[in-house]
């Protein structure tokens, strides 16, 4: 088997495609939750009402990770470095302030999303910040 060398921007690109799958699925997960449906339906999830400026926020911090997926890939290396640092930071912080409602399958899919965020950070971190170019020797 051959191993190729994947692109670091790709790379962020995927992880944050990754990390999208595990809280979509997590969410989707939690609907089996018995009277979570129920408890949706009041319009109040774990003692907090749930309001439209609630909903913007939620959409605001989920569209993070979204669009995350195409900046990794189309900004330049000292932008890219930054950004995929500041949005993990900023997403795990969200993630992680669920801990207090968190039951054993939150914290399961907690643990994949956190490792991943920090890989990211990582990968971020050893973007070069200046693109080497070639120089033609003179002759």
């Amino acid at each position: 088997m051959t191993r190729h060398k994947i692109k670091p921007q790709a790379l962020l690109s995927t992880m944050w495609i990754f990390i999208l799958f595990n809280m979509i699925f997590r969410d989707l997960h939690q609907l089996g939750k018995k009277g979570f449906l129920e408890e949706i339906m009041t319009g109040v999830v774990n003692d907090v009402e749930i309001t439209d400026e609630l909903m913007l926020i939620g959409g605001v911090l989920a569209e993070i990770p979204v669009i995350m997926v195409l900046l990794s890939r189309i900004l330049t290396n000292k932008v890219n470095k930054w950004a995929n640092i500041i949005a993990s930071v900023i997403t795990m912080l969200v993630l992680v302030s669920g801990l207090p409602y968190a039951d054993m399958d939150d914290i399961f899919f907690m643990i994949i999303e956190v490792v991943a965020f920090i890989s990211i950070i990582i990968i971020a971190w050893k973007l070069p910040s200046v693109v080497k170019t070639q120089t033609k020797p003179l002759s």
